[in-house]
């Protein structure tokens, strides 16, 4: 039974990550670069606004919060394991397509994220409520395809948001710490409820801490496994860049298999890190304090800076370079990327596994409550207030239950419904291609200008 669903769900997935789909993501993240003046230029203002107030502007979170609660939710197990499941399936030269998705894709997440925060609305408790289906409704008339979005990101928070996540921090205790996955279950879904329950303003908090702290850590492990693969960082390097375009062989076993495949699960898994397209991240960007839309996209791009142009890059070198360093391991046979980057870590002398376990329940966990805000702020887009609380009870629910279903099925899902909300939030993005230039061409020569744009009341 479970074999012939994941058979389904894989046969959905070659159609909506076949060439039409890498067309439109990979084609949106260049003609926005074009679109936007090359924001990508502007990423070290974002970084340095992002630790800078911004006085007497309204929202619900600070715009650090806001980085944080998004980057909590892309950097997760798509940096650890994303990349080595990439590189299993499509050959070293998928982290050259998931790099550059990463590149190009800081101009999509500027252009989405503004947008959010342009169209965001007040509720009448006062709180901020923005993301691609505002942006649709209000700024397209296209209130369906709004409802098509809430409703792909509701579902998907239950699969790249919490069972992904839970799931994966089942494995790692159950392989390497001998922990049942059902005990792992019940003490994440305890942790996350504490959390949840708090609202955004809690789980803000939390992540504003986590974060930096977590990164760092996960950093300083690659940084001691380059430093152990010194003399393979080069060919590693050129390993990826000729694997990217052409079929081959590397060490141990690892074959690229040609463009259109190391393209195909470098771009799906380079989305799955860094979210650019999704348009998840702007969800929590429209809560941010800010005056103006570019402001905040702004920081909010930089967001895909850090997950993949630092991250997830680093991560793909370390991966390649331990498999070039120990061509004696065949690992041909291997689709798991945790068992990729096991093996990476097991390099490090006696706290190798405790910095892969510690990096992964961290990043995993963080990724589940960032995804909690989002499908609740679809749920209430939908269903209104009411619908908030049953949707927390759910979602904890499923992380119980996440360790108990195989990670191909929970994988396979989260990719499917991946695509399916990127699709409506770049019929945004290009749409509103016109307004977004306009307003970055208004703001970002004087980025603390005041927007006088009133931001509507709604009843929800």
């Amino acid at each position: 039974m479970l074999s012939s669903i994941e058979s389904a769900i894989a046969a959905i997935n070659n159609v909506l990550w076949g060439p039409p789909m890498l067309i439109l993501l990979f084609g949106t993240h260049l003609f926005m670069t074009v679109k936007t003046g090359i924001i990508q230029t502007k990423t070290f203002m974002g970084i340095k606004l992002s630790v800078t107030k911004d006085q007497d502007s309204e929202g619900d979170i600070s715009q650090f919060g806001a980085l944080t609660t998004a980057l909590a939710s892309t950097i997760g197990t798509g940096n650890i394991i994303g990349v080595g499941t990439a590189i299993a399936l499509g050959g070293p030269g998928a982290v050259l397509w998931c790099w550059l998705t990463g590149v190009f894709g800081i101009a999509t997440k500027y252009a989405e994220s503004l947008i959010a925060v342009k169209y965001r609305v007040k509720t009448k408790d006062g709180r901020m409520m923005g993301g691609a289906m505002y942006a649709l409704e209000r700024g397209l008339n296209l209130r369906f395809l709004g409802i098509l979005f809430a409703i792909f990101a509701l579902v998907a928070s239950f699969g790249i948001g919490s069972m992904v996540q839970t799931n994966a921090i089942a494995s790692v205790w159950e392989e390497n710490m001998k922990v049942p996955g059902w005990i792992i279950g019940v003490v994440c879904a305890i942790l996350i409820f504490m959390v949840v329950f708090g609202g955004v303003k809690k789980i803000s908090s939390v992540c504003e801490r986590m974060v930096p702290i977590m990164a760092g850590f996960y950093v300083i492990g690659c940084i001691i496994i380059l430093i152990i693969n010194y003399d393979y960082i080069i060919p590693s390097i050129a390993t990826i860049v000729r694997l990217a375009f052409t079929p081959g062989a590397a060490a141990g076993g690892l074959a690229g298999t040609g463009i259109m495949m190391a393209a195909r699960y470098g771009i799906a898994r380079g989305l799955f890190s860094n979210e650019s397209g999704m348009g998840s991240a702007p969800i929590v960007a429209a809560a941010a304090k800010t005056k103006n839309p570019v402001r905040q996209a702004l920081i909010s791009s930089t967001g895909t800076f850090w997950d993949t142009v630092v991250v997830c890059a680093m991560t793909g070198i370390v991966l390649v370079s331990s498999i070039l360093k120990n061509p004696d391991i065949d690992v041909s046979g291997i689709t798991d990327g945790s068992e990729l980057t096991t093996l990476a870590f097991g390099q490090i002398p006696y706290v190798g596994k405790a910095i892969l376990v510690v990096g992964i329940v961290a990043f995993a966990f963080s990724t589940t409550l960032g995804w909690a805000y989002y499908g609740e702020r679809c749920a209430e887009y939908l269903g209104g207030m009411k619908v908030i609380i049953p949707y927390r009870i759910l979602y904890v629910a499923s992380v119980v239950i996440a360790p108990l279903i195989t990670l191909e099925i929970v994988w396979q899902l989260a990719d499917m419904f991946n695509a399916l909300m990127a699709i409506p939030n770049l019929v945004a993005v290009l749409l509103l291609s016109g307004v977004i230039k306009r307003e970055t061409d208004k703001y970002i020569t004087n980025i603390n200008l005041i927007d006088k744009e009133e931001i509507p009341v709604v009843d929800k």
